[in-house]
Parts: C-alpha cells; sequence; structure tokens
C-alpha cells in the first residue's frame, strides 16, 4: 500500500511550507511516528513525523523548496507492497538472472545497479574519471564511489547504499550513455573479483570472467564488453575511439600504441601522450557514433614558446553544447539598462541582520530571480521551449543559474519550482546550490529541467555581453556589474544629473519564437519590477 506525504497545515492562515531537512533518504525505511523531516512557516519551525511504516519510495519536494499546504512531498509504501512487487519478476529480470549465472539461493535483488547518471536535460553521455573504490571495497550509502564528467559538470557520485562492490563494468576514461550500469554494489556482502586471464592479441576482453563468492556459492558474470572495429586486434573505448577520430589517426596508427590498461588496453592518457610526442596527423577517417570535436589538428609543436594541452573532457563537451547550441537556436541579443537604487538601498539597510538571522550574505541575485519570476509569468512564452514546429508552454518555472569552476569549467544548476519562493527561500537556493556547485556535490536532479537560465557575470566586473542559450530553453539572460554612474534623472519636471547603482541586462533570445517586440517588452517589465521593488 502506498501512503502520500503531504505538506501539512501548521495554522489556519498558513498556506505555504518550506522543508529545511530529510531525516530520512529514498530507499531507507521508516517507521510509523518516526520523524522524517522539517518544515518551516511563518507560524513555526517544526518536524513532522511519518504517517505510516514502510519505506520511503519517492522524494517529490527538496529541502529549501517551498510548497503549497497539502502538497505531496513524499511517498511511503509499505514493505508487504514492495514485497508483493518482487515476486513479480519480469521476463528481463529472469533473463538477467539466467545470464549472470545467479542459482535459486541468490536473487537479482541482491545486487544493486549502479548507472551513469543524466546530469542535464541535454546530457547524453557521461565520462567517469576516477574510481574512489575498487572491486571488494566496502562501501558506505553516500560515501563517493566515483566521479564522472559531462559537458555539464565534472561531480562526484554517491553510493545509494551500504555494501560491498561487486563488480566495475565501466573503466576510468571511458565513456558511456546515461543509464548504462557502471557498477554492481552487493548489500548483503557479496564479493566479486576479476580473475586475470590471458589477454594477447586478439583475445576478446568480454571473456574475462568475474567470479561471485559467498560461502559455496560461485556464479559467473561476464565482464562488459568494449568496442572493436573489423580489423583491430584490440579493444577500444569510445573515448579513445573520439580522441583518434579528432586526431585524424588510423586504426593502423592506433594499434602501433602502447596501452597501459587492464590488458594492454589504450586509455586516454595513452592516446594524448602519444599525440603529444609529436605524431603526424593523417587525414584518415575513423568511423565512431559522435565525435568530440570538428576542429582540424594543430600544425603547431611544443618547444616554440607556448605550451601545448590537450582539453579536458568537461570542456571539449562544453564546446561542443555551446556549438549545437549555436546551430540550433537563432540567436538575437537585447540589451537594457536598469536603476538598482531601490534593491541597492534595501540590502544596504537589512544586509546585517539578513546575515546574522540567515547565515548568509544578502545579494542582488534573488532580487534578480524575483523579478524575473513576475516577468516569466507576464510573459510565459519567453519560459517555453520549441519541439519540432510545436511550441510548448511550461507551467513551472524552474530558474537555472550558471556558476563558474576553478579554473575553467561552468555548470548551471537549477531552482525548481523558483516561483514557490520569496526573497529569502531564493536567497538560500542560490547560496546552497552555488556552493555544491563549485564543491562538486550537486545531484542530478539539480542540473536539469530548467526553464529559463540566468549568468552573472557581472560578479567578475564585466557590464554585459552576449550569452549562448542553455537548450532547449528560449532565452538566456545576462547579468552585468551594478555600478554606480552619473545619469539624468527627473524631479519635479526637472532634468538632474544624478549618482544612482545602475546595471545592464542582455537578454540572449531565439528568434524562432521570442521575437524582437516579446523580448523588449520582457526586458521593460523586468526593469519596472527591478526600479519598484518595495521591501
Amino acid at each position: 500500500m502506498k501512503f502520500d506525504v503531504v505538506m501539512p497545515q501548521m495554522g489556519e492562515s498558513v498556506n505555504e511550507g518550506t522543508i529545511i531537512k530529510w531525516h530520512k533518504k529514498k530507499g531507507e525505511k521508516v517507521a510509523k511516528d518516526e520523524i522524517l523531516f522539517e518544515i518551516s512557516t511563518d507560524k513555526v519551525d517544526t518536524e513532522i513525523p511519518s504517517p505510516a511504516a514502510g519505506i520511503l519510495t519517492e522524494i517529490k519536494v527538496y529541502e529549501q523548496e517551498t510548497v503549497p499546504v497539502d502538497t505531496i512531498v513524499a511517498v511511503i509504501e509499505s514493505e508487504n507492497g514492495l514485497s508483493e512487487k518482487k515476486d513479480e519478476k519480469s521476463t528481463t529480470e529472469v533473463l538477467a538472472e539466467e545470464k549472470l549465472g545467479i542459482s535459486s539461493e541468490i536473487k537479482a535483488e541482491d545486487l544493486i545497479d549502479i548507472v551513469m547518471p543524466k546530469m542535464g536535460e541535454s546530457v547524453m553521455q557521461g565520462t567517469i574519471i576516477k574510481w574512489h573504490k575498487n572491486v571488494g571495497d566496502k562501501v558506505q550509502k553516500d560515501e563517493t564511489l566515483f566521479e564522472i564528467s559531462t559537458d555539464k559538470v565534472d561531480t562526484e557520485v554517491p553510493s545509494p547504499a551500504d555494501g560491498i562492490l561487486a563488480a566495475i563494468l565501466v573503466n576510468e576514461q571511458e565513456t558511456v550513455d546515461v543509464g548504462v550500469v557502471v557498477a554492481k554494489i552487493s548489500p548483503s556482502g557479496f564479493v566479486l573479483k576479476i580473475s586475470k586471464a590471458e589477454t594477447g592479441k586478439g583475445k576478446r576482453v568480454e571473456e574475462e570472467k568475474i567470479e561471485m563468492k559467498k560461502e559455496s556459492i560461485t556464479p559467473v558474470v561476464e565482464a562488459k564488453p568494449e568496442f572493436k572495429e573489423a580489423g583491430a586486434t584490440r579493444f577500444y573505448s569510445p573515448l579513445v575511439l573520439n580522441i583518434a577520430r579528432k586526431e585524424n589517426i588510423s586504426f593502423e596508427e592506433l594499434e602501433t600504441i602502447e596501452g597501459t590498461g587492464i590488458g594492454g588496453r589504450v586509455t586516454k592518457k595513452d592516446i594524448l601522450n602519444y599525440i603529444s610526442s609529436g605524431r603526424k596527423p593523417q587525414r584518415i577517417e575513423i568511423p565512431v557514433k559522435e565525435t568530440i570535436s570538428t576542429s582540424k589538428p594543430t600544425a603547431i609543436k611544443p618547444g616554440e614558446g607556448f605550451v601545448i594541452e590537450p582539453m579536458d573532457n568537461m570542456r571539449q563537451l562544453i564546446m561542443n553544447h555551446m556549438i549545437k547550441s549555436r546551430d540550433t537556436s537563432v540567436h538575437v541579443v537585447g540589451i537594457q539598462e536598469i536603476d538598482m537604487s531601490r534593491v541597492y538601498n534595501y540590502i544596504q539597510k537589512n544586509k546585517d541582520s539578513f546575515f546574522e538571522r540567515e547565515g548568509i550574505k544578502l545579494t542582488y541575485m534573488p532580487f534578480i530571480i524575483d523579478a524575473v519570476i513576475k516577468a516569466l509569468k507576464d510573459y510565459p512564452y519567453v519560459n517555453a521551449s520549441i519541439d519540432g514546429t510545436n511550441v510548448v508552454r511550461k507551467n513551472y518555472i524552474n530558474i537555472g543559474m550558471a556558476v563558474a569552476l576553478d579554473p575553467m569549467g561552468l555548470i548551471v544548476p537549477v531552482i525548481k519550482n523558483a516561483d514557490e519562493k520569496n526573497i529569502v527561500g531564493l536567497a538560500k537556493a542560490v547560496y546552497d546550490l552555488g556552493t555544491r556547485a563549485r564543491n562538486k556535490k550537486l545531484l542530478p536532479d539539480e542540473v536539469k529541467d530548467g526553464t529559463f537560465t540566468i549568468t552573472n557575470y557581472g560578479v567578475f566586473g564585466t557590464l554585459f555581453g552576449n550569452p549562448i542559450i542553455n537548450q532547449p530553453e528560449v532565452a538566456v539572460l545576462g547579468v552585468g556589474a551594478v555600478t554606480k554612474k552619473p545619469v539624468v534623472i527627473e524631479v519635479d519636471g526637472q532634468d538632474m544629473i544624478a549618482i544612482r547603482p545602475m546595471m545592464y541586462i542582455s537578454l540572449c533570445h531565439d528568434h524562432r519564437l521570442v521575437d524582437g517586440a516579446l523580448a523588449g517588452k520582457f526586458m521593460m517589465r523586468l526593469k519596472e519590477y527591478l526600479e519598484k521593488f518595495e521591501g
């Protein structure tokens, strides 16, 4: 049986609540009346007990999100209901058990699949940068298991459960599609060990076996096959093949590269070292599913007064993502100037008390986001997307905010249902997501499903710029630095020069849907909301 957990009404006039903290995570057991989460309203901060015993199967509203009373925030399912589901095995599950060689004494449920997470709506692949655990190591729930790189983010991926790392199916520097199983965890303590099979030339890697040992039970699991092209005597990961395609390295030349990976396989480091050693580019096509870059190989050689270094995976993917956006949307930019006096004065008056009360600094960004939300409600087509010849109008507002990573890189965490938050809630969301983005602690769900993006290049002192649209959105707002400058104002019908804190904004919009008139109206409305702000 399923139990819907809703946002409670904590007073006759209370219409919404903010979740401060979850005491349980998805998949964990919870007892009836055990504390499930904490909420904050304008009346009270309190702990909310679970209405039933079972498994927390779904969390719909996350920490620091504000939702109306009676909104379903989570789902709890009784263990009896889950047991009944487990008894109803699909054909796929049965075939999987047969393929893995799992006997009737060991159930498929004993192994937890770890998949490549989806780190953004347009992200289709990810590259494993580093494994923090080896096969056979103990791993705790939420402990970092591996690191991945995509065009959205380099981030650490935590383990979803306690147990033993039973198998690693995708090695470091290998690129796979979202949803592909990269590892398996055994919560019941199975230890899987890769046997050192011979892997000479022509030996298929998938012939290596993984032995699962628990007492006397030793079923066998086949390892994940690598990619091999006709005529090649070794197997190559998609990442290596992509680099080879970029550098015009033939299969014959690829075969000459010494591999340091398992079974002599060529790793990303091997091929990049080979390229940097000064090999001559050859114009030979290598058929692969997807290329990293269409740029021509450089003729520049090291030692001529500069250093040549390959782009990391994240930078390459950002490059391709930006090129795709440029070639998809018809980019047009408009610029507006805004007098930030009222917001500036409010911040100066309240920044100290706000920091004492909330523990974070009060910045311009939550006020800008609040004004953007109001303007998007007035002009919903700016919050839409394009699907072929159809316009997809969103009934929700998810604001993406670009965060610069050190030393290079960019990620766009998303404030979900931003229109349900006030200035304080937005300030907390901006601080939380920004901090975790820079520390590589974002969750996959926190970098997808955005409807409108804001990039604050003003934090670096830039006045205005021409940002690129974050697909599949139809507009992106660039925010410049707030600087004091002389402007002409009208007082009692007379023109006067005054010093005001001014800010430029630039709206880059997709002319396929958002034409100049709509973009201009949107920016004017945004300007009105900021210049007429009342705290």
